[in-house]
């Protein structure tokens, strides 16, 4: 037998090299350029990598494709069905159909109440849906660090009642749980600083012996309003501002009246993202002082396809209450919200980490935070509410003495109050698992 090669065999092979050469050479091939024969080609088509065999691997073996996402996967990781109905509405508004808005309310403690992780979530998710408004502000400041991003507030005048301080003795303190009571004369003044709304809704209480206010915007009246009814109830008012309008304001003109907010929206499609802070707030707050008539009529007024429900913080530093009381608690604030709003999407965020000194001056996480996380992850699961876990995404116990530390600092020096830039992390993380839930869920 021969030891050369067949004539045939060597012209193939011949011919294969050329056409190997050829593909970078030639430019009716050069769209098959970019495969190199070897173990790049794996790479190319991005399969995850090979783990090393304990023996010699003579050819590349194709890897298994990757397994399905389990189809419940927990929040932030994917689609998650306690979302579909805020990931529907985003649907509607990503589509530009008309007049389609996505609504979020937003209620959480002090870092809420200056707007910081908020502000973030409105910005990045407006930026990719369209801006549909600034959503609610409330009347003045009732504490000197309240303030929402874009926005400048003055007041005067009024008597300022916060569920979670100086309350109501009635529990009418409106969709943001702030009574503002105000003679004649009390007033209330927001600038826009950046951007324009189109419409203004003044959300107030109807009562017997209700006082009138008027709206003006840019200094020129635009209409007035009596809040006398023959029963307590929340009213609304809406108007219409004047094309380029970058001030409105509120005077009392007659009587007593009780204002709780306003609510700054545009046409859309976009997004409404309304912060609802309060200093000091907890489940407790919302299940105690907030009226439940009132507070679930509001809630069906704004007709919301987000509720986040985001306290924790202020709960932590009672860890006997954390153990006995307040999972119920939690279940039933979701319970009102529920039963206010049944199709509104519900999602449980945890507090960020809290830090805490301990006998070596060392900046530690509280025993009592992760066992409040776990509690509200487990309640969501059981009254099907979606869950972000903000302290695990944010990096878990030490946190806040990592960012302590930081240069520069990302918290302040309570270990618990993020400065805009720690707000801003925080913020993206949420936004990043939003974004990755609706982009996994569309369709569905």
């Amino acid at each position: 037998m021969s030891d050369s090669i067949p004539l045939k065999t060597a012209l193939t092979m011949i011919l294969a090299v050329a056409i190997l050469w050829a593909m970078p050479h030639v430019p009716g091939l050069r769209r098959f350029g970019g495969f190199q024969p070897g173990a790049e080609a794996w790479t190319l088509l991005r399969f995850p990598p090979l783990v090393t065999a304990s023996k010699p691997v003579e050819a590349p073996v194709k890897p298994k494709p990757a397994p399905l996402p389990s189809p419940d996967p927990p929040f932030g990781e994917g689609f998650d069905p306690a979302m579909r109905h805020f990931e529907q509405a985003l649907s509607r508004t990503d589509q530009k159909l008309p007049g389609a808005v996505t609504r979020v309310l937003h209620y959480g403690d002090s870092p809420v109440t200056a707007d910081l992780i908020t502000a973030e979530l409105r910005s990045q998710l407006q930026a990719r849906f369209g801006d549909a408004g600034h959503g609610f502000l409330l009347i003045a400041k009732p504490w000197a660090w309240y303030g929402h991003r874009g926005m400048e507030l003055k007041g005067d005048g009024w008597k300022i009642e916060a569920a979670t301080q100086s309350r109501s003795s009635d529990g009418f303190h409106g969709l943001g749980g702030v009574s503002f009571r105000g003679g004649k004369g009390a007033s209330s003044e927001v600038r826009f600083l950046s951007g324009v709304q189109t419409a203004v809704e003044v959300q107030y209480l109807e009562q017997p012996g209700g006082g009138s206010f008027q709206l003006s915007a840019d200094k020129q009246a635009v209409g007035v309003v009596e809040t006398d009814g023959p029963v307590k109830r929340p009213g609304y008012a809406q108007f219409a501002l004047p094309e380029g309008t970058r001030e409105v304001s509120l005077e009392v003109k007659s009587g007593v009246v009780r204002a709780f907010g306003y609510n700054f929206t545009k046409p859309g499609p976009g997004i409404v993202y309304s912060s609802l802070g309060l200093n000091g707030a907890q489940v407790q707050a919302v299940l105690r002082y907030f009226q439940p008539d009132q507070w679930a009529e509001e809630l069906r007024h704004e007709n919301p396809d987000l509720v986040v429900v985001n306290y924790g913080t202020n709960e932590s530093v009672y860890p006997d209450y954390i153990e006995k009381g307040y999972a119920g608690e939690l279940r039933k604030v979701i319970e009102r919200i529920r039963t206010a709003v049944p199709n509104a999407s519900v999602l449980i965020m945890s507090p960020m980490d809290r830090g805490e000194r301990d006998d070596k001056g060392e900046i530690g996480t509280p025993p009592v935070l992760p066992r409040i996380v776990e509690i509200q992850k487990q309640v969501a699961k059981e009254t099907g509410c979606a869950f972000f876990d903000t302290f695990d995404a944010m990096g878990g116990a030490g946190t806040m003495g990592r960012w302590y530390k930081a240069q520069p600092r990302l918290v302040s020096g309570d270990f618990i109050h993020p400065f805009p830039a720690g707000a801003a992390k925080v913020g993206g993380l949420v936004d990043e698992a939003l974004l990755a839930g609706y982009h996994h869920g569309e369709g569905r």
